[in-house]
C-alpha cells in the first residue's frame, strides 16, 4: 500500500470528510482544506505528494492555487475536481498544471484508481531508461528535466510522459490513440484537446534545437524528426 500525504483542498465540508474518510482508509495521509488561502499556507509548511484541488474552492481559485503549487514544485502530482466542467475549464486546469481532471459524480474507488495510476505512472518511470538524447537534447526522467543546447526546462508529469513516447518512437509515427492511453489512460475527446495543448508546449522547448522537429502527421499523430545538420 502507498503511504502518500495528500493535501486536499474542498470547500465543502461534508465532501472533504467523506474523501478524507476514503482517503485514509486507503492509508493515506490526509490535509483537509476549506478555501485556496488555507491549502497555499498548508503547502508551503510541509511536504505533499498529492494535491486535490476543488476547482471552484475560494478565497483562492483552483487555478490560482495550482498555478501556486507549480511555483513551488514542478513535480507534484495535482487532481483537480470539477462539477459538470466545461470543456475550456478543464483546458484551463491542465494549464495550470493539472495531472488529470475528475468530474463529479465520482465514487471515491475512481478516485483512489486514478491516483494509484498517477503513482504506478511515476514509479514506472524508475524502471526504464533515465537518460535520451536526440539531436543536441537530452531528457532526464530522473529529473523531469530537458536540455537542448545546453538551456534546461522543467517538465510537469505529462509533459514528461508524452515527450518519453515520443523519444521511444524517435523518427517514427506516434498514433494518437497510443499515445492517449500511455500518457491519458483514455482516448475521449477533452484528452484529446489536451493532447493537442501539451503538444504546442513540447514543440516549443523543443525549438532550442533546429535540428528537432515535432511534427503532426495530419489524421495519425506525431512525429519527433532527427535532421541531420
Amino acid at each position: 500500500m502507498l503511504e502518500l500525504k495528500i493535501l486536499l483542498a474542498e470547500q465543502d465540508k461534508d465532501l472533504a470528510s467523506i474523501t478524507k474518510n476514503y482517503l485514509v482508509s486507503c492509508g493515506y495521509h490526509t490535509q483537509i482544506c476549506l478555501n485556496g488561502e488555507a491549502a497555499l499556507q498548508h503547502f508551503r509548511k510541509e511536504q505533499f505528494d498529492f494535491v486535490l484541488i476543488d476547482i471552484d474552492i475560494t478565497v483562492i481559485s483552483g487555478l490560482d492555487l495550482a498555478k501556486e503549487i507549480r511555483h513551488k514544485n514542478r513535480f507534484v502530482p495535482i487532481i483537480f475536481i470539477g462539477t459538470k466542467p466545461n470543456q475550456n475549464e478543464i483546458i484551463r486546469a491542465f494549464n495550470a498544471g493539472a495531472d488529470d481532471f475528475i468530474s463529479r459524480p465520482f465514487s471515491m474507488e475512481e478516485l483512489g484508481l486514478r491516483i494509484k495510476a498517477i503513482q504506478k505512472r511515476a514509479k514506472s518511470l524508475e524502471n526504464k531508461q533515465h537518460y535520451f538524447t536526440v539531436g543536441a537534447c537530452t531528457l532526464d526522467t530522473l529529473h523531469n528535466v530537458l536540455t537542448c543546447n545546453g538551456k534546461e526546462k522543467r517538465l510537469t508529469a505529462k509533459e514528461l510522459d508524452l515527450l518519453y513516447l515520443l523519444f521511444e518512437y524517435k523518427n517514427r509515427v506516434v498514433e494518437r490513440p497510443l499515445a492517449l492511453q500511455r500518457v491519458w489512460h483514455s482516448d475521449n475527446y477533452f484528452n484529446a484537446r489536451n493532447m493537442d495543448v501539451y503538444v504546442k508546449r513540447l514543440r516549443k522547448l523543443l525549438c532550442e534545437d533546429p535540428s528537432v522537429k515535432l511534427e503532426n502527421v495530419h489524421g495519425v499523430g506525431y512525429k519527433l524528426v532527427i535532421e541531420p545538420l
